[in-house]
């Protein structure tokens, strides 16, 4: 299979995106035009790194870059105050200088947090994506967003710092259980829901191939939402206008993580999936998308085996409680709610000033069972 590249355009921060299959054992030859300097340093979490950072590090010292390798505890509980302070602290005692590039290997929880740590370690220092889930792969890697979790909320820290390149090796995938796969196709799907119903279609014409590991299809899908994100990014890549569609789902979907506690209880593409259904009943509640919508989307990831209701998850769940997340969301201003909400498929809209009564009702609505 022939790697493919794209660009995310964005002037002196532009940079490539590429992927293939099997790329990590030719790594160091596709990194070395993008280092600023032959040393280098791995960041990898206890589950990837077994798997991974001997053959990424065998490939960057094959090109007499010197490299060294770290491990974070595996989870989304390492994206956390303490969990930067434990990165920055093993990084500073390697002695590294601005010229040392950092090199995220793993999936979304490692490329946010060691992205938010090359943005502040001394003052900034580069760093390359190595996303090694198919979630990571289609979203988190691309696209500059680097962040840390809070009592507050998911993301509420961090910081927009673009990578030098993302190296997407379709292969890691293979290592991923089926629910992670699913996590990831929930993040594909959103893709074609917000933005391209061709591509939408093209999903449900593919998931089962997609799930099943077909190399091609993987390709396919990774190339299709990255060029969508990479047009995205270029247009808008602060989220002051059109970038904000891409959290189609998310307002829901983050709350739900937050009161699981950011746990495995729930993964990021399962949150999305039942958010995105949450966000079609918001919107038909809001006369803004048919409601025969909804169904559809269910069915569809009943089939796939992704959630689509918080019930689907055991947890003692509160109204109340879930709500209370919307106020703290990215995107609500001056405490007033802010929704991705839908028109239609393929089509998505930012809508400011949601009623908290028609939000909440609508939250209630899931829990009614």
């Amino acid at each position: 299979m022939t790697p493919q590249r794209l660009q995310v355009a964005l002037a002196e921060r532009s940079y490539e995106i590429l992927v293939g299959d099997g790329l990590l054992a030719g790594a160091g030859k596709l990194l070395l035009p993008h280092l600023p300097s032959r040393r280098a340093v791995i960041i990898s979490d206890e589950t990837v790194a077994p798997l991974y950072a001997a053959a990424l590090r065998a490939s960057l010292e094959a090109e007499d870059i010197r490299c060294d390798v770290l491990s974070v505890a595996a989870g989304e509980g390492t994206k956390s105050f303490a969990g930067l302070e434990n990165v920055c602290e093993q990084l500073l005692a390697l002695a590294p200088d601005r010229r040392t590039t950092l090199i995220a290997l793993g999936g979304g929880v490692v490329g946010d947090l060691v992205g938010f740590a090359a943005s502040i370690l001394l003052r900034g220092v580069p760093f390359i994506q190595v996303p090694t889930t198919l979630l990571a792969q289609v979203d988190s890697s691309v696209g500059g967003k680097t962040a840390i979790n809070s009592r507050s909320g998911k993301n509420l820290i961090g910081s927009f710092y673009q990578p030098q390149l993302v190296l997407a090796d379709l292969r890691t995938l293979t290592s991923l259980s089926p629910r992670h796969l699913r996590a990831g196709y929930g993040e594909i799907l959103k893709y074609g829901l917000m933005m391209d119903a061709t591509f939408y279609g093209w999903c449900l014409e593919h998931a089962n191939a997609l799930l099943a590991g077909d190399v091609e299809v993987l390709q396919q899908a990774v190339l299709a939402c990255c060029r969508m994100k990479a047009q995205i990014v270029a247009a808008d890549e602060r989220e002051a206008g059109s970038r904000a569609l891409l959290n189609l789902g998310h307002t829901f979907g983050h709350a739900l993580e937050a009161e699981l506690g950011y746990s495995d209880a729930l993964l990021h593409g399962e949150a999305v999936a039942i958010g995105m259904v949450m966000a079609c009943r918001l919107s038909s509640r809001m006369g803004l998308l048919d409601a025969a919508i909804e169904p559809q989307l269910v069915a569809h990831l009943k089939q796939v085996g992704l959630p689509t209701s918080p019930l689907d998850i055991s947890h003692t769940w509160d109204a109340d409680r879930i709500a209370a997340h919307f106020v703290r969301d990215k995107k609500a201003e001056n405490g007033m709610l802010t929704f991705v909400l839908l028109k239609s498929v393929g089509t998505a809209c930012v809508v400011k000033q949601v009623d908290e009564a028609v939000a909440h009702a609508t939250v209630a609505s899931f829990l009614k069972g």
